[in-house]
């Protein structure tokens, strides 16, 4: 049987480095999902930020998410329902399952990390008065990378393997510790950071003197992951461990995401390891530091020979042999990945965490599965098989959980919470999409002509997750082409949407290949016809082809018939465009055209009521009055009115001008009719026109 691991991890991630086939670079991922309140369920509470710490209660139906001076219960199959929370004026960084079914909480408290217990019931949480020191348990700086376990399965950047079950030395399970820092067995000019990875026994209680509240069976070795040919060691970000349930622990897989530690590269790695790998370096390897050859072999951990010289537990070791610890914790053997290489590195990414599903597919072998990035890794070959987006905008995820029990993946940013179903078949819509996924969630039915979740289906699938081979499915029915008219002389383009990142469009007119011109133009999404001539006209046929494994696959996208249309016709007689009478937009147009004329309506009668528009029958009679009424007050005291101070412009040719006077004098009678509010309240020239400010007499 084999595994195929696949991986997440992940957000912000465009395309990859396009190098040699069998590059890790180059993956991209087959479908790019924007995003869509529908891609998931979603949960956020304003002014709360930093939703960063989760515990799956999958017992009570509960997910508890901890935020900034919040913690909350919700609903495990619908995030978006808050079932209960509490305010806790801390940074949630810790959230555990105790023994006894209560939850042990861990804050940042300002600076001085403080602890306790939490409970949930009648739909209620509640946060016991009790509290405890939280120093050595959680991070002062709520922004720290940290890792904490309880010894049970729960883990983030720590795991504990049974490695006592059926052990013929007696030997103690084992905790790993994934973490990176600088580099004290290198003597370099600047800083280098390494990764590591640690162990420790389980059972370790640390020293009577020497070692005392501290490890005594510490070790630590540093984890390479290879990219390219970089100079400085990637810096590792997050682990997952992966097992199947029914293989000994040896066979465990750890998953690792690597970013750089310098700004002159932009690429982001994930390495897979062999815990066998890991602990036969711990318990076979060599000391960093050189010791003496009869020594050199012994890595301490309680065992059946210990026991026997009366050696039970940590505090019987002697300080002799607790020095010879302490001075020692680095293997000088490196831990390489599997294939000493990565299994995914993508450009422009930053990867910030990985989760990591078995799921078995229609062939009956087991696959490993993840979202956000969801891919498949084969023989070597990584097969991405979507990226989805989740936030809006899009941010870094904090942490991701996976629920066994609801089967879908919970992530955590700064600004909310997520919930993503890692089935999403529905996103095919043929047979051949559906196979080309290679996706082992899903196959095709072919009864209901639906891509379907494999657990939800009683029936035979169509599926091909190693090769990609639809050869099984049905013939597709024939895509029916959507008539247009193209004026001559106009532009047009024929959309054709590609069903697939990895997949080429081309074009075909009248059955034929159609040749690209600066006339028509191939875009990524359609066919673009520019100043159209009656040579344009005919059958055009979008196609899409895509390669698989097992084969390469040609499939009708869109089709359309085109016809073109002259603005005169053969008797002389113009013929326009007739106008669209009916859809949504322009029905829209119409009403906003509509609300406009009634708008235009009233200010036109308001300006009639106040008197700043005459009415038609005055206009005459003011034009009679005019003269007299000048002859009679004279120039200087004149009212000027919106009408007559345009009026005499206007008739005379003289230009209104806005602004300052250009340099030029305007010492003349009316020469400024702009005033302050103070100058209009006296009895001078008035202008009731706020845009006008010089007449010019001249």
């Amino acid at each position: 049987m084999h595994l195929l691991p696949a991986l997440c991890a992940f957000w912000l991630l465009p395309l990859a480095l396009a190098l040699e086939e069998d590059s890790p670079l180059d993956c991209v991922p087959r479908r790019s999902v924007p995003y869509h309140r529908n891609n998931a369920h979603l949960f956020h509470e304003k002014g709360v930020f930093n939703y960063s710490t989760m515990l799956l209660r999958e017992d009570l139906d509960l997910l508890l998410l901890g935020a900034r001076e919040a913690v909350y219960a919700l609903d495990l199959n619908n995030i978006s329902q808050k079932l209960a929370s509490t305010e806790c004026k801390n940074y949630i960084r810790i959230l555990h399952q105790t023994q006894d079914n209560r939850m042990f909480v861990c804050g940042t408290n300002a600076f001085d990390p403080e602890c306790g217990y939490m409970s949930y019931a009648d739909g209620n949480l509640t946060l016991e008065k009790k509290r405890e020191d939280g120093k050595g348990k959680c991070p002062f700086d709520p922004f720290q990378r940290y890792a904490s376990i309880m010894v049970e399965p729960n883990f983030v950047s720590m795991a504990q393997m049974p490695e006592s079950h059926m052990s013929e030395e007696g030997d103690d399970d084992k905790v790993y510790l994934f973490f990176s820092e600088t580099a004290v067995e290198c003597d370099c000019y600047n800083k280098l950071v390494v990764s590591r990875v640690a162990r420790v026994c389980k059972g370790d209680l640390g020293g009577q003197r020497t070692l005392q509240k501290k490890w005594t069976s510490f070790l630590k070795a540093r984890m390479d992951c290879p990219v390219l040919e970089s100079q400085l060691p990637y810096v590792i970000q997050d682990t997952y461990r992966s097992c199947d349930p029914h293989q000994p622990w040896k066979d465990c897989l750890f998953y690792s995401v690597f970013t750089p530690q310098s700004d002159t590269s932009d690429l982001s790695a994930v390495c897979a390891y062999r815990v066998s790998d890991i602990s036969r370096v711990f318990a076979e390897g060599k000391y960093k530091t050189p010791v003496p050859v009869e020594t050199s072999f012994v890595k301490w951990c309680i065992n059946n020979a210990a026991r026997k010289v009366g050696i039970t537990q940590t505090l019987d070791l002697p300080d002799r042999t607790l020095q010879f610890i302490k001075d020692r914790p680095l293997m000088d053997q490196a831990i390489q990945p599997i294939g000493e290489k990565p299994v995914l590195v993508r450009k422009g990414a930053t990867f910030t965490r990985i989760i990591v599903n078995q799921v078995q597919a229609a062939d009956g072998e087991k696959y490993q599965e993840g979202t956000l990035l969801k891919a498949v890794n084969y023989d070597g070959e990584m097969f991405i098989i979507e990226e989805v987006q989740i936030f809006e905008p899009p941010e870094p995820i904090k942490i991701l959980k996976f629920s066994n029990v609801t089967g879908q993946l919970y992530a955590g940013s700064d600004h909310g919470a997520a919930q993503i179903p890692l089935a999403t078949c529905g996103r095919s819509s043929s047979c051949i999409d559906c196979v080309l996924a290679r996706d082992p969630y899903c196959g095709w039915d072919q009864t209901l002509g639906k891509c379907l979740n494999l657990a939800n289906s009683q029936r035979e699938l169509i599926q091909s997750v190693k090769g990609g081979d639809a050869s099984l499915c049905p013939h597709a029915d024939p895509v029916k082409p959507m008539n247009l008219t193209i004026w001559l002389g106009g532009n047009r383009k024929l959309d054709c949407p590609s069903p697939s990142t990895l997949a080429k469009t081309s074009w075909e007119r009248e059955g034929s290949p159609l040749t690209p011109s600066t006339r028509l133009q191939l875009l990524r999404d359609g066919l673009l016809i520019l100043n159209a001539t009656d040579s344009d006209g005919g059958r055009y046929r979008c196609l899409s082809v895509e390669p698989s494994k097992a084969h390469e696959y040609t499939t009708t996208v869109a089709e359309y018939q085109v016809s073109m249309a002259s603005a005169e016709s053969k008797d002389g007689r113009l013929i326009l465009p007739q106008a669209q009478k009916d859809g949504p937009s322009v029905a829209g147009l119409q009403a906003v055209v509509g609300l406009l004329v009634v708008s235009l309506l009233a200010l036109l009668a308001w300006n009639f009521y106040k008197g700043h528009l005459p009415l038609p029958w005055n206009c005459r009679k003011k034009n009679r009055e005019q003269p007299q009424e000048a002859h009679e007050q004279g120039g200087l005291n004149t009212s000027v009115t919106y009408q007559d101070a345009l009026r005499p412009a206007l008739a005379e040719d003289k230009p209104l001008v806005s602004g300052t006077n250009n340099g030029g004098n305007n010492n003349h009678t009316g020469g400024e009719a702009a005033f302050s509010a103070a100058e209009e309240e006296n009895d001078g020239p008035k202008v009731v026109l706020s845009s006008l400010q010089y007449i010019d007499d001249e």
